[in-house]
């Protein structure tokens, strides 16, 4: 009797998820950054 072995966790899923999760992290980040930014020169008017 062959016994197909399943694996529980999908490795490949799993990274691509971890590294558009990163990514779009990333760039909300950046973006924060960038408004808060050109807030303080419009507040130096």
């Amino acid at each position: 009797m062959i016994q197909q072995v399943l694996p529980l966790v999908n490795w490949s899923n799993g990274i691509i998820m971890i590294a558009v999760f990163a990514l779009v992290s990333i760039a909300l980040i950046a973006a924060l950054l960038l408004f808060i930014k050109s807030g303080t020169k419009r507040d130096g008017k």
